[in-house]
Parts: structure tokens; sequence; C-alpha cells
């Protein structure tokens, strides 16, 4: 059985399935009306590269390290100046999957480093066409180079000189290439009968936001919008191009995001995280729970709804499991085979453990979260504009001091109270049963952590993508400045 796994930067609210009110995402409601729907369903971390690196190694961030031990509960990801990245250690999905006769490629974005020894061609991918960051910029190519997108180990070009954004209208073509590369990858795997993994990452919605010509203006919900109505376009045709080939019997595809929907550029370039509180960047639902669908037609009953606590940790353990392979016995693995939930309907019993940099900010058992610490941001970011709730402030909750709460945790019932905004009494016995669960699974929890070597804590101006492989054959190379090792600095 080959594998898909489209890894986007969504909100929970952003699909018409999950209650989107414009109805603007036809083929992700198709995918999950013959498909099933995770409601209940996380990232591992609130930022993108922490759970991008958890999802292909199956391992916390704090396990895997990603993640900075620079300030308490700090977001950390990997910039252009991040000297770290993924450990040789680390074993991803598709290094597992290349045992079983697997090609794997990646369209997108990497973010597990950028510098040569954590390319992702050196982590078990055969192919690659895509970024090792985010599409900011443009930069100037003195303070700044502009970011790299590769084919496989070498760059093709730079976004904004040879891969345009019009950061003015918002757009660019990039979708409609990667849609092209998974379409075409697609077709040479099922011509040679390979089993395939097909790992796309696609930043459209990342800001800033950008769409293809076609699809510009053409939503209620602005740029954004114009954006998700891409994205679900080119997942259809991917859809249907599995359906045309006659190999989506044989095909598991899985859609989710890497975090909750960024409220800090809402409402121009912002998403919807429905009914949760706060977004990407906080460890309220907001901003760890995700959209996700898994089909495989002929497999998985179509119409079905989980309320299976899943992560996005599980997809690793989950796409072994289809390769007819064990995960490895030598580490922690924090994912779990969905096979049964998605096959069966069972439930499996565990728990959720919301992290934040290197601290364990909360933990979800059943319905019930208990929040350990709180925070969204500082008081001094939060003057300076940045809002990671706007619109949304919940007292004693919401904080902008980091606020322990570990001997009285903050209790909510999920079920009753999705949006986290009325914390259960500390004197009611439904509290102190909740409670007295949720503390004996973070002891056994943290009896078993050992925390990976922290790859996010040091930045250096020299490490930047001024010359990456092939920028000779482009012309392309910039000189590096003298390397000034610091650490980094991460305000959030």
């Amino acid at each position: 059985t080959s594998s898909g796994v489209f890894l986007l930067q969504m909100g929970w609210g952003d699909l018409g399935a999950f209650g989107e009110p414009s109805k603007e995402t036809p083929n992700l409601d198709q995918m999950a009306a013959e498909g099933m729907l995770f409601l209940d369903f996380y990232t591992a971390s609130p930022l993108c590269s922490p759970s991008r690196a958890a999802l292909l190694t199956g391992r916390l961030p704090v396990r895997n390290g990603f993640y900075t031990t620079n300030g308490h509960a700090r977001n950390a990801y990997t910039p252009q100046d991040i000297v770290g990245g993924i450990p040789d250690s680390e074993l991803l999905l598709p290094e597992l999957l290349k045992k079983a006769g697997y090609t794997n490629k990646i369209i997108g974005k990497w973010h597990l480093g950028h510098r040569p020894q954590f390319h992702p061609l050196r982590h078990g991918f055969d192919e690659w066409f895509g970024s090792p960051n985010c599409h900011f910029g443009p930069y100037d190519g003195s303070e700044r180079p502009n970011i790299p997108v590769y084919r496989d180990w070498d760059m093709a070009g730079r976004y904004y000189e040879d891969f345009k954004i019009d950061l003015k209208t918002g757009e660019a073509n990039l979708t409609q290439l990667y849609l092209q590369e998974a379409l075409d990858f697609i077709s040479k795997q099922q011509a040679s009968q390979q089993p395939f993994f097909l790992y796309w990452a696609i930043d459209a919605t990342h800001a800033p936001v950008y769409a293809s010509k076609q699809f510009l203006g053409t939503s209620q919900r602005g740029l954004y919008g114009d954006a998700v109505r891409e994205i679900d376009d080119s997942v259809g045709k991917i859809l249907k191009h599995l359906q045309e080939l006659g190999i989506s019997e044989n095909t598991f595809v899985f859609f989710t995001s890497d975090n909750g929907a960024a409220l800090i550029s809402a409402p121009k370039q912002g998403g919807s995280n429905g009914p949760f509180l706060c977004g990407k960047q906080t460890t309220f639902e907001g901003g760890m729970r995700e959209p996700a669908i898994a089909w495989w037609p002929g497999h998985i009953p179509a119409g079905g709804v989980s309320h299976q606590l899943g992560s996005v940790m599980d997809l690793f353990s989950t796409s072994l499991s289809l390769a007819g392979l064990q995960p490895p016995s030598d580490r922690q693995i924090d994912g779990i085979d969905l096979l049964p939930v998605i096959l069966q309907g069972k439930l499996i019993d565990r728990p959720i453990f919301y992290y934040r940099g290197n601290e364990l900010m909360a933990v979800r058992a059943g319905l019930y979260k208990a929040h350990y610490w709180t925070w969204s941001n500082s008081w001094e970011e939060h003057s300076k504009g940045i809002d990671f709730c706007p619109g949304q402030s919940v007292d004693g909750v919401t904080t902008h001091t980091q606020e322990e709460h570990t001997y009285l945790p903050l209790l909510f019932h999920l079920g009753r109270d999705p949006g986290e905004k009325y914390p259960l009494s500390f004197a009611s016995e439904e509290y102190q049963q909740a409670v007295e669960h949720i503390s004996g699974l973070v002891q056994q929890h943290k009896a078993t952590l050992v925390p990976g070597q922290p790859q996010l804590n040091m930045c250096d101006q020299a490490v930047m993508n001024w010359a990456p492989p092939g920028c000779e054959k482009l012309g392309k190379c910039l000189k590096a400045p003298e390397s000034d090792p610091k650490k980094c600095s991460w305000p959030h």
C-alpha cells in the first residue's frame, strides 16, 4: 500500500466539513464524505518545524531535539540562521519505508534544517521539489539571501527571483508547480509498480499568503480563502488521479495541518480555528487541534467520524503498519497505529501531551484537558501588536505572563466547553477525579522522558542560504559573512 500525507498550515475551522460557513472546500469535503473525519486530532507543537519533525519521527519534539532551552516554554523553529536540524540519530519514516521498497518524495516545505547534513535526501527521501524554509522575503542578498527552491540535491533557483511571489497581489503559481510534481510522481510510480510515500507539504496558506491567478479573488474569505480554494482543488485533482490510474484502493491518503491557523495575521491573512481558543503559537485548542481526514477507498467505510484522540505522530506508526513494518524498538515512539481505529472503528485510550518548547503545558485525557502552565505571549510582545488570541480573552487563562498551575491545574471539559472558557471548580468531585487520573499520566510520562539534544538553541548568520548546493551552476552563490554563533532569541 502506498501512502500520501498532505500537510499544510490550516485551522480546524477552515474546511466545510468542519463547519466553515462559506463551504469553499468541496474536494476536501468530498474526501471526508468518502473517508473518515477525525474531530479530535492534534499536532505535536503549536509551530511548524517541531510538528513536522514529530510527524516524520513519530516522536515528541522534546525527544527528537526540535525545541530550545534558551528560555522557558518558548516556541522555536528553523529560520535561515539556525545552526541545528534533524539529528542523524533520529530515524525518519521514509528511511524506514525504504526497507519495504518504497520510493519517497517530499514536495514543498521541509523545515527540518537547511544545512547540507540536514538535506531530506540524506534522511530517506529519494526526491525533493520545494524549499527548506518558509517563503519569507524578498531579501537583499547582503543582509539575508532569498530562500532556495530545490530539485533533489541541487537548488533550482530562489523565491522572488526565479519563483515569483507578488506580495502586492498575492499571486504565485507555486501551488500549481507542487500539484504537477505530485501528479507526475504518482504516474511514474504507478508505471513502475513501486509502492511510494508522498509527503505533500505545501505552504500557500502560510503568511505571506499566495494563490495562482485563476484563484485570486474567487473566495468570500479574501486572499487566504483563495489559497484554501486552490489547495482544495489540488487535493481533488490528486485523488482523482489516483482513481483514474486505478490505484486509489492501494493508496492510503491523510490530510492534516502542522499547527492551528495563525491568528496574528488575521483577519486579512488568517484562517479559522472554529470554536477553539486562540491559534498558532499557543497550546490552547486553537493552536494544536487540527482538521484531519483519512481516505482509502474500498477499505475505510465512507462517512466515518472518529473521536479517537489522534496526533500527527500517529502517521509515522500507521504508515509503517501499512507497509508491514514495526516501529523501531530502541527508542520511545509517541505515535500509535491508527489502523484499528480507521478500519474497525476502535477507540484507543491514550493521552495527548501539549508541549511548548521544553515545557509540558497541558494534557488531554478523554474529554478533560488540564493546563499545568498557561500563557499566550508576553505583555511586551502583546504591546507591539502581536496577538495570538485576537478578540478572545479568558480571565486567568489567556495570560500574558507564564502562569504555573502545577499544583492546581486549570481543568476544562472539552465536550461541554470546547472553547476553554469555563474552568471547572477546584472543589468539585469531577475536578478531583479527572485531575487525579491525569496527574498519574503526567508522572508516568515524565518518568520515561529523556529529552533530546536541543537543536534550536544556536543561530549564526554564516549558515544562512548563501551558497546552497548547486548555486554555482546557476551563478546564484552569495558570499557568506564571518561565522558569529549566538544564542537564538525566541520571544514567544
